[in-house]
């Protein structure tokens, strides 16, 4: 039998995938695309070593569930050895479906179908591949095998996504705060009842974990200026795919020129075959590369927006805890179209965002999680922890956006 790969990865050491199916799967061409998207989009602008790529976060995951399968069986929890295959290669699939800038292409070029959707049909083509050697995997990423357990450790408040994603983003951005142990939760891990718990000893752990989440979602994920870099994008998008429906040639690759010439739903997907091998082809490279030919085009708004995308000129963004007044909004837009000579209309359509975002780090409902005492009780966190502020943490914080062009 060959040896496994071994990938030296920053944040883990040493990886080590397995040669057959799991290696065969980061060999196929769709796990491999993951190399050209960046996990954290636009980050960047604010924190320059973000430039990791799902391909990396997918490997970091699929580390860390065999870790907790391993940690699972030494505490007597019997997972076959088809199983845990299985479960890795649902993990290392998970993310598989991400497009260009992820979320944010979610809700321009395609809508009404999540990167979820869009993972399951790519693992189904996978399966074909590989003459359905992924049909157990597949029944636990969906959550139809009787195990809910497996299906948790893909998909829950105690992923293997999550536990990957904030360490490594972490270790990227430089914001140590955001620093997890995940290790030690992992260690922790347990089942009852069919369902994930966490030994007793791990709730300081979990205490760190949830603080870290909320303040890596504020000062990372949803930082303003991120938001406002994502919101030129958004609109620079918007426009590309508004000219060409209006019969204006506008540069695109045929993969990306599909997305803004027809208007695709989950329907579309459904319906449409090419749908998917169109996707198949979008990475991040698409967008970039069809900037620099949008700078130069005729039409004033799409050539400012990819001038403010290449030359990081990102939209001015105020932040308030209260919506902003029509009168403010008004204001800005007036003056953004005289400076620009377009409509007021246009300014607010494309020159400018109003967006609300609101953000809870733990719903008691649907994100419990549970700690086993040494007596066989168990109570939710929000019960258990002493230093954790259940309550704070729970309440929903609502931001309101309001980012424009700049002429400084």
């Amino acid at each position: 039998m060959k040896e496994a790969k071994i990938i030296n990865d920053p944040v883990f050491g040493f990886i080590k995938i397995p040669r057959g199916l799991l290696y065969g799967i980061v060999e196929h061409p769709l796990f491999q695309r993951l190399n050209r998207i960046n996990q954290l989009g636009l980050a960047s602008v604010v924190y320059p070593g973000a430039r990791h790529t799902r391909f990396q976060h997918s490997l970091g995951a699929f580390h860390l569930m065999g870790e907790a399968v391993i940690s699972l069986q030494q505490k007597g929890i019997f997972i076959f050895d088809a199983e845990a295959e299985a479960v890795q290669a649902a993990i290392l699939m998970h993310d598989i479906g991400h497009g260009p800038f992820s979320h944010v292409l979610e809700n321009t070029l395609i809508h009404g179908i999540s990167h979820e959707d869009i993972s399951l049909m790519m693992m189904e083509e996978i399966n074909q591949h590989f003459n359905g050697q992924l049909n157990l995997a597949i029944s636990i990423f969906k959550g139809n095998y009787p195990k809910n357990f497996l299906h948790q450790l893909i998909s829950s408040q105690l992923d293997m996504d999550r536990l990957d994603y904030l360490r490594r983003d972490s270790f990227y951005t430089g914001v140590t705060e955001g620093n997890i142990g995940s290790a030690r939760i992992i260690k922790m891990l347990n089942v009852v009842d069919d369902s994930l718990v966490v030994d007793q000893k791990g709730i300081y752990s979990l205490e760190n974990y949830l603080t870290t989440r909320r303040l890596m979602y504020w000062q990372v994920y949803l930082h303003r200026t991120c938001v406002a870099y994502e919101k030129v994008l958004v609109n620079m998008l918007t426009r590309a795919k508004n000219l060409i429906r209006e019969g204006q040639e506008v540069f695109a690759s045929p993969a990306l020129h599909y997305f803004l010439e027809n208007d695709v739903d989950k329907e579309w997907f459904i319906n449409h075959p090419e749908a998917l091998m169109n996707y198949e082809e979008l990475d991040d490279s698409d967008i970039w590369s069809a900037m620099k030919a949008w700078r130069h085009h005729h039409d004033k708004m799409l050539a400012t927006l990819a001038t403010d995308m290449l030359d990081r000129h990102i939209f001015k963004v105020e932040v308030s805890e209260e919506p902003f007044e029509d009168a403010h909004i008004e204001t800005i837009a007036k003056e953004i179209s005289a400076r620009m000579e377009i409509s007021i209309e246009d300014a607010k359509h494309y020159m400018m965002s109003i967006n609300t975002i609101s953000k809870d780090m733990y719903n008691v409902e649907d994100d419990s999680i549970a700690i086993l005492y040494k007596n066989g009780d168990i109570r939710d966190i929000s019960e258990a922890s002493e230093l954790l502020n259940v309550q704070l943490l729970s309440k929903k914080i609502r931001k309101y956006y309001l980012s424009y062009q700049r002429f400084e």
